[in-house]
Formats: C-alpha cells, sequence, structure tokens
C-alpha cells in the first residue's frame, strides 16, 4: 500500500461535506453526490426488479456466471443511501466473480425504524432463495449493510430457512450498544465515523428495540449453523472491534470464519479500489473466498427473479 494514497484518501473524506451525524435527510443528498463520483465497473449493467415485496436492483458485468449470486446490503447507518446509489462496490464484486450481485433497497431510518429493514431484509431473502440454489448463493454487505446481513441471516435461522454458501461482510456495524472500545481509541484516525454520528445512527435505528436485541446487534446473536464467513476491516475505524468481536462469537460458535484486517485504511476502504493498492487487494482476497464456496456448486432452481 502506498501510504499516500491512504493519507490522500482519508483527507478528502475528513474535507467532504458529508456528515454521518447529521441530519438524515441533507445527508442523502450529499451522499449521492459523493456516490455519483466514484467511478464504477465499465460494462456495469443495472436493473430495477422486485425481491418478494422488496425492491432491489439487479447488478451484474458482462456475462454472469449462470445460477451465481450475491445478495448485498448496503450500507448507509441505516438511514442514508439507497440500493441504486451504492452499485458502485456490489458492481466491484460482480466484475471479480462473474456473478449477479442483487442489492436490496431496504427501508430506512428514522422514517422506518426495526424491524423495518430487517423484515425487507429477510423478505429478499427468501425470494433470493427461491431462484438460486442456497449452494450457489452468497450474502454480503458493508457497514450497516454488513450488520443487516448478519441480522438477516440470524432471523432466517430462526425461521429454519436454509443457509447460504458464504457470508461476507465489509466493515460490519454489528454493536448498536456501542461498547467496543476501538469506538473511542481509533477517533482520531477514523476519517469517516465517530461516537455522536453512531449513537444518534443507533437511536433512529433501533427505536424502542433494546440495543442488545441480536437482530439489532449481531454481535449479540447465536452463530452456530451458519456458512463460512469473511470479515473484512481497517485498522483506522471506529468499528474495528465490531468486525473483530464478531470473527470471535462466529468462531465461539463452530463458524469457519477468517478475519483479515488490513492495516491503516479506513471504513469501507474497499468503495475506493480503483484508488487504493490495499482495496484492491482485500476485493481480490474477497473474490477467492467467494470462489472457492460457490464454485462447483449445485444446478439452480428454475424459478426467475423480475
Amino acid at each position: 500500500m502506498s501510504r499516500e494514497q491512504a493519507e490522500a484518501i482519508a483527507r478528502t473524506l475528513r474535507d467532504s461535506p458529508l456528515d454521518t451525524g447529521g441530519e438524515a435527510v441533507a445527508q442523502r443528498a450529499l451522499f449521492a453526490q459523493l456516490m455519483a463520483s466514484r467511478p464504477r465497473p465499465a460494462d456495469l449493467v443495472v436493473d430495477d426488479i422486485r425481491l418478494g415485496d422488496t425492491p432491489a436492483v439487479r447488478i451484474s458485468t458482462g456475462p454472469a456466471e449462470p445460477g451465481l449470486a450475491v445478495l448485498y446490503f448496503h450500507g448507509g447507518g441505516y438511514a442514508i443511501g439507497t440500493a441504486a446509489e451504492t452499485v458502485g462496490l456490489p458492481g466491484q464484486i460482480s466484475a471479480r466473480n462473474g456473478v449477479t450481485v442483487l442489492s436490496v433497497d431496504y427501508r430506512l431510518a428514522p422514517e422506518n425504524p426495526f424491524p423495518a429493514a430487517l423484515t425487507d431484509g429477510l423478505d429478499a431473502y427468501r425470494a433470493a432463495l427461491g431462484a438460486y440454489a442456497p449452494s450457489r448463493l452468497a450474502v454480503a454487505g458493508e457497514s450497516a449493510g454488513g450488520g443487516l446481513a448478519l441480522a438477516t441471516l440470524l432471523a432466517a435461522g430462526r425461521e429454519g430457512l436454509a443457509m447460504p454458501a458464504a457470508a461476507f461482510v465489509m466493515s460490519p456495524w454489528t454493536d448498536l450498544t456501542l461498547s467496543g472500545a476501538s469506538v473511542d481509541t481509533k477517533a482520531d484516525v477514523d476519517p469517516v465515523l465517530y461516537r455522536a454520528a453512531l449513537d444518534l445512527r443507533a437511536r433512529e435505528y433501533a427505536g424502542d428495540r433494546p440495543r442488545t436485541d441480536p437482530l439489532v446487534s449481531p454481535v449479540f446473536g447465536d452463530f452456530h449453523g451458519f456458512p463460512p464467513l469473511l470479515v473484512q476491516a481497517g485498522s483506522h475505524e471506529c468499528l474495528l472491534d465490531d468486525a473483530v468481536r464478531l470473527a470471535g462469537r462466529a468462531a465461539a460458535d463452530d463458524v469457519a470464519v477468517t478475519l483479515d484486517v488490513t492495516p491503516g485504511v479506513h471504513h469501507v476502504f474497499q468503495a475506493v479500489a480503483t484508488l487504493l493498492d490495499e482495496a484492491d487487494a482485500a476485493l481480490r482476497r474477497a473474490s477467492e473466498f467467494l470462489f472457492r464456496h460457490l464454485a462447483g456448486a449445485a444446478a439452480p432452481a428454475q424459478t426467475l427473479i423480475g
């Protein structure tokens, strides 16, 4: 990694008008502008679809491997961003793996607090299981979307639904109680998140639900029966302990888990893979993980999503 690359990106993020702890409606417009300015993979194809009753976008780049898909949950603190605005990172996953990515446009807080996003996630997961064999489906997400991906699988497990072949989360927000030490110890080096911002977004999302509920804060969940799990994070982020503690909890519950921490980089650094060498390398490792668990799976189901 070029130290200059990482420092330049961190300066740009600090200087951005986007404030992760600002009023949600105003920050949504700024976030949309930021996402529009980021490069996207060439030949990206994005289609509006529905997964059950939940809107989503289908993302592909070039010829996709038939019958393989990743169900994806975007970040934004449960309050900011849409599936259409955030296609860059799932587009990278599609391009690198030759798979279709289905990005869920779940409802946002504060207008729609818990359990709205989880309800949408579970609805989308059921629809994905109707279209893809579980052995040919992975679930992924970043930041709050990483937490929602995990909560969706926890809820699916409680309902007896089949687990996917793999799960992959980047900088996941897994503890809305903010009890991880890194929320404070990494505050000086995190250019994106800070305690007050996280506390606001957590209050908006959790509403009246206790933040210790595993479906709100998956780090407190029971991961027995989970598929192989890849957890990536940067060492310069307030949510580092969310990733580390998640990996420990999953390992204690007999999950095949890989914790992949990249030093000196920020929250969801993979989103700037075209600018940061270590982000590109992290996505390569994620691609190898997904390929290993999706390759050679059984024939896909015949139900179509449209």
